[in-house]
This record gives C-alpha cells, sequence and structure tokens, in this order.
C-alpha cells in the first residue's frame, strides 16, 4: 500500500517533537526550526523523545494531513547521529525508516552519469 502519493521531498526534524503539538504547532516548527514552507506538499517527519511514535504533517493541495503511527513494541532508528537539525532522505529510506531498519548504517548505491562511453 503506498501512504503518500510521489512526495516532492522529505524531511526529518531530527530533535523529538512534544507530541501535544497538531497541525498548527508542527506547520511553525516546519517555518521556524525546518526552515521549510508546510505547503510545499514535502512530508515533514516528527519523532517522539522514546522513538515509538512518528507523526507526518504534508498539504495537499486542499489542506493539511496529518499522519501518525505508534510502534506497540520496539522503537524506530532515528537517525540522530548524521549533520544537521534536518535531514532530507529518499523515499526508499523513509520506507526503510517505518520497517526498523537503520538508514545511517545502510546506504544504496550511488547514481553514476556519463557523458561517453570512451
Amino acid at each position: 500500500m503506498k501512504m503518500f502519493i510521489d512526495p516532492p521531498k522529505i524531511y526529518l526534524h531530527k530533535q523529538p517533537v512534544d507530541f501535544r503539538k497538531s497541525i498548527n504547532g508542527l506547520s511553525l516548527l516546519v517555518e521556524q526550526e525546518m526552515q521549510q514552507s508546510p505547503f510545499s506538499g514535502a512530508l515533514f517527519v516528527f519523532c517522539n523523545r522514546q522513538r515509538t511514535r512518528l507523526k507526518v504533517l504534508y498539504w495537499d493541495s486542499t489542506g493539511f494531513c496529518l499522519w501518525y503511527k505508534r510502534l506497540e513494541k520496539d522503537k524506530f532508528r532515528w537517525p540522530r547521529l548524521m549533520p544537521g537539525k534536518v535531514l532530507s532522505i529518499s523515499e526508499q529510506q523513509w520506507h526503510w525508516l517505518l520497517q526498523g531498519i537503520d538508514i545511517q548504517k545502510l546506504t544504496p548505491h550511488q547514481p553514476l552519469q556519463y557523458q561517453s562511453v570512451g
């Protein structure tokens, strides 16, 4: 099942967030701390301090959507050691994160771009 249809970008807010925040509070974090527009259509992903819950905020051109996931057992492998306050991740890394895979340790092959064979 595909939850989000081709998000243009996926951003992780690296620091834990107070999960009492909802759409308005998270939108302010996107603008003020992440320096992004919450109206861009990108997915903005937030985690709680225990790393057992995720909230995803996005704009679908008619209004804000807020997606929530709570793990009953285990924790999300949140990339705390990667540099920066905000991470831009690929859709593949997003799926890995949801599956419990540590995206800090798992990296795909880098695409190569050549102009000629010789």
